[in-house]
């Protein structure tokens, strides 16, 4: 049996399901594609009462059917956002969010749907002394390929040697 170890010593053991690269890495035009993921009624109907959405196109199952114009109950938009921004974390201890442009809600996301995102680098600018400004779009697509959501998401990103951009 291992001996207890003191976290100390675990520091060189690199943590799992995160990224350490740099500004300078950074690559405009590079794509990157996540799995994929189906959206259940559970997971959706709890996401609602997280968020105190209770609207009747995301939780009213006899609305949707009888009176929306979609004919069943979506997803919330929220949670399509969430979800496919997650599919794509990257949990990079080198990046931290700055926001979100141009959201859009292109397509209604049904209960029961399958999601996957797409992920392209867009363009990178110096913007702080000890950071810069990178904007990546994500595309979130429901199987078997049409588009549901747009998004730009700004985060800023630590330079690997500062003194290259300093004013």
């Amino acid at each position: 049996m291992p001996e207890n170890t003191p976290l100390e010593k675990h520091k060189d053991v690199p943590v799992y399901n995160t990224e350490t690269w740099m500004y300078e890495d950074f690559k405009i035009g590079q794509k990157d594609r996540s799995i994929k993921r189906t959206i259940s009624e559970g997971e959706a109907m709890l996401f609602n009462s997280l968020v105190l959405d209770m609207h009747p196109y995301v939780g009213d199952q006899v609305f949707a059917k009888e009176e929306g114009l979609f004919e069943k109950r979506l997803v919330a938009g929220a949670m399509v956002f969430s979800l496919g921004l997650g599919l794509m974390a990257n949990n990079n201890v080198n990046t931290f969010s700055y926001g979100y442009d141009r959201l859009r809600f292109i397509k209604p996301v049904y209960i029961g749907d399958t999601i996957y995102t797409i992920r392209t680098h867009l363009n990178k600018t110096p913007k702080y002394d000890e950071m810069g400004l990178i904007t990546v779009s994500y595309e979130v697509y429901k199987h078997p390929g049409e588009l549901v959501l747009y998004c730009e998401h700004l985060q800023t990103v630590k330079y690997r040697n500062s003194e290259n951009f300093k004013k």
